[in-house]
C-alpha cells in the first residue's frame, strides 16, 4: 500500500475452518432460494466494522489500537444460529445468519467503533447486529420461508483488520493485520 493509496477495509473476527464448512453445508441447502446468490464460505468473517475506503495512515492508526484492544478480550465460544433478512420488511435483499456473543466481545466492537472514528471514519449510524452474509438478493424476491438453524458453537481468537478487493467473481479478502485475543 502506498502513501496516498487507499483500500477499502473492514474489521472482523475470523471463523474457524470447520465453521466455514457447516456455512458451506448450509448454504448448499438454501441455494432453493430464488434469485439469492451466496457468498463464498472461504471469505465468511464476522464484520464488527465497515470501514470503506481506507488511507495507509488510518491503517497505521488502526493498528496498534485493535492490537491493545484484542489483548484484553478472551478467546471465546460463539453459538452460531438462527437465519433474518435484511431489511425486516418488504423484499429482502440480504440473509443472514445470526451469532450470540459474550459481553467481552461486545465491547470489542464498540472499541473498534471508538477506533474507527478516531481514525476519522463517520460514526456507524446502525445499531452492531452480530450475524454473517450468507447471501444477497439484486432483484425484489417475495419474503422467504426460512429453516430453523443451529450450527452449535463455535471457538473465535483472532481479530483481523482486513482489505475487500470487491471482483467479478466475489470479493476478495486479504487480511492486512491479524491480532490473537487474549494476547
Amino acid at each position: 500500500m502506498s502513501g496516498d493509496e487507499s483500500v477499502r477495509a473492514f474489521i472482523a473476527l475470523e471463523l474457524d475452518p470447520r465453521l466455514r464448512e457447516a456455512i458451506g453445508e448450509l448454504q448448499h441447502r438454501l441455494q432453493r432460494l430464488a434469485g439469492l446468490r451466496l457468498v463464498r464460505p472461504e471469505g465468511t468473517h464476522l464484520t464488527l466494522r465497515f470501514l470503506g475506503a481506507t488511507s495507509k495512515a488510518q491503517v497505521e492508526t488502526l493498528g496498534p489500537r485493535l492490537a491493545g484492544f484484542a489483548s484484553v478480550c478472551p478467546p471465546f465460544e460463539a453459538r452460531v444460529g438462527g437465519l433474518g433478512t435484511f431489511p425486516e420488511r418488504g423484499s429482502p435483499r440480504v440473509l443472514w445468519l445470526g451469532f450470540e456473543l459474550p459481553p467481552a466481545v461486545l465491547e470489542l466492537q464498540r472499541a473498534c467503533e471508538r477506533a474507527a472514528r478516531d481514525a476519522g471514519f463517520e460514526r456507524e449510524p446502525r445499531p452492531f447486529q452480530a450475524h454473517m452474509t450468507l447471501g444477497r438478493w439484486r432483484e425484489r424476491a417475495p419474503r422467504p420461508e426460512l429453516p430453523p438453524v443451529d450450527l452449535s458453537t463455535t471457538r473465535i481468537d483472532a481479530l483481523v483488520l482486513f482489505q475487500s478487493e470487491l471482483r467479478q467473481e466475489g470479493a476478495r479478502y486479504t487480511p492486512l493485520a491479524r491480532f490473537a485475543l487474549g494476547r
